[in-house]
């Protein structure tokens, strides 16, 4: 075993994870960020979910690094491929073309922008990153974390690190369990939370959000690439969730808003591959677009797989024990290869036949030699019990409006970031009653308030992912890759800033004139923003 010591420790490389390590090697402290799988970046490079963004992205609603990074996405494109003309001149370059962001990429090129921006830090070791390491324990004393135990997923070999500020960024807030950090998994009931879309009987910690196992496809015509039947396609092919409208494994799934039935099918033309605006699943997500490039320089786009009928219902991944968890995991990519073969060998075309045998893995972009992502990508994690939590009625526009409260989001004098995403959770594995179905509901551009991030006892661990003060319903918008980005800057920030000035996190919240200077080092040389323009703050997604 080897013993390292540093001022931070940031368990878990998401985007969470690595901007929290950025935040604190900026501001003077040496930094260890370790990360279990091969790529640093998360749900958007080794989870492979572009990002999903709000409609603002482009001008505000973001940190200036986070924009750095997007910055660095399209200039990789500009530098290395042979672009046309025309996406050449286009000032917002979507490499991908996907309409889920302005910005769908290959999630390789997101490791490499990742590791562009932390170069200048790891060049004399200020930085350390460990990759391929997993936690395994933690020590404390009293309220404090005083080292993490991690090991090499590649050799077996343990490194305990001990620091003064432990960050926890893992996908599942794994060192909340290990340090026996006080938290919260499952839903909450309507009774402890007043939430409305809270579970209107008692709470249940089995009732989970539903993960991803993605993959990635380009489509030729004239190839067959058919891949050998899944030993459960039998199973997956038969199953359908009780609010399902047809088998999961079909064209057939509901509309999230309104949960009505609707018809999506892969392509609007059967024989489009190249894709072009148009509402068809192909299209969504479409990670590398043929059409940025001189007509025949490529046959076919990149698109990925992140899409309803792989979403895994069937169990959650916590607090379940390890055997019944890495069942679920093996199950969740049983179930996205018996999409694809379905899609290969029976999904109706549009065309008349069936089946679209020219689908084709493409583990390749995705750095794997089995086809699907590096990790699952993880919708909920364990959840810190905050000095604050984030409900329904500071951000729902139904849940406000019914409580009598003014338009607009609430507004938290101890921000420390902003978002916008919908509270939108996909089908949850469920308790006694099953997979229950979705929650997808409009919200106000919100504010991350400090206090959030805050454990309730613990003073030197802090989130750094989604394992903030929120319930299961506000998780719900605060997950996605712009806003967990923010929070891992913010609790990087904040190590480093008590480091720095002999002082402590809940301090710093509690204690206005700490918490003004805290905030004025963020919207200073760290480029936050703290609060949205009031039309913004008061509209509705």
């Amino acid at each position: 075993m080897t013993v390292q010591e540093t001022d931070v420790l940031v368990v878990g490389g998401g985007l969470g994870g690595v901007a929290a390590a950025l935040s604190s090697a900026r501001l003077g402290r040496r930094v260890v960020l370790t990360e279990e799988s091969p790529w640093l970046g998360g749900q958007m490079t080794s989870q492979a979910v572009p990002p999903d963004e709000h409609p603002w992205i482009e001008s505000r609603g973001a940190t200036r690094t986070y924009r750095k990074l997007r910055q660095n996405i399209r200039d990789y494109y500009r530098r290395n491929y042979d672009l046309s003309a025309d996406a050449l001149a286009t000032a917002v370059l979507n490499p991908g073309g996907g309409g889920v962001s302005p910005i769908c990429h290959e999630p390789v090129v997101g490791v490499t922008a990742i590791g562009e921006l932390l170069a200048p830090y790891r060049a004399d070791a200020q930085l350390t990153v460990l990759c391929r390491y997993e936690p395994v324990s933690a020590e404390t004393s009293g309220d404090t974390v005083t080292a993490v135990t991690l090991r090499s997923r590649e050799t077996g070999e343990e490194t305990t690190i001990s620091a003064a500020y432990v960050l926890d960024a893992t996908e599942l807030g794994d060192l909340l369990e290990l340090a026996g950090v006080e938290h919260v998994i499952g839903a909450e009931s309507q009774a402890q939370t007043g939430e409305p879309h809270a579970l209107d009987g008692p709470a249940d910690p089995l009732v989970q959000q539903s993960f991803t196992w993605c993959f990635a496809v380009d489509y030729h015509p004239d190839g067959d690439f058919t891949i050998d039947r899944p030993v459960d396609y039998d199973f997956w092919r038969a199953y359908r969730p009780d609010f399902w409208p047809a088998p999961l494994l079909s064209w057939e799934d509901v509309i999230p808003q309104t949960l009505t039935p609707r018809r999506e099918a892969i392509f609007e033309h059967p024989d489009s591959p190249r894709g072009h605006v148009a509402a068809d699943r192909w299209n969504f997500r479409r990670i590398f677009s043929a059409a940025n490039y001189p007509r025949g320089r490529y046959g076919s786009d990149v698109t990925l797989v992140n899409w309803p009928q792989i979403d895994y219902m069937a169990g959650p991944l916590l607090g379940v024990d390890e055997q019944t968890k890495q069942r679920h995991l093996a199950a969740s990519r049983e179930q996205s290869l018996s999409f694809l073969y379905w899609m290969q060998t029976e999904a109706p075309r549009l065309d008349g036949g069936t089946g679209y045998r020219g689908l084709r893995l493409r583990g390749d972009v995705l750095g794997t030699s089995d086809g699907l992502a590096m990790r699952p990508y993880v919708r909920e994690s364990r959840r810190i019990k905050a000095e604050f939590t984030v409900l329904e009625q500071h951000v729902g526009v139904q849940a406000r409006a019914e409580a009598g409260l003014p338009p607009g989001s609430e507004i938290f004098t101890d921000s420390v970031g902003v978002g916008s995403y919908r509270i939108d959770l996909h089908p949850c594995s469920g308790g006694e009653g099953g997979p229950s179905t979705y929650i997808d509901i409009a919200d106000h551009p919100f504010q991350i308030p400090l206090g959030a991030l805050i454990p309730q006892r613990v003073e030197n661990l802090l989130p750094a992912n989604k394992n903030i003060g929120t319930t299961h319903i506000t998780n719900g918008c605060y997950r996605l890759h712009p806003v967990e980005w923010n929070i891992g800057e913010a609790a990087g920030a904040l190590a480093a800033h008590c480091l720095n000035t002999s002082t402590t996190p809940r301090k710093v919240r509690n204690d206005p004139a700490l918490l003004a200077g805290f905030q004025r080092l963020l919207t200073g040389s760290l480029g936050f923003d703290l609060s949205w323009p009031e039309h913004l703050r008061t509209s509705e997604r």
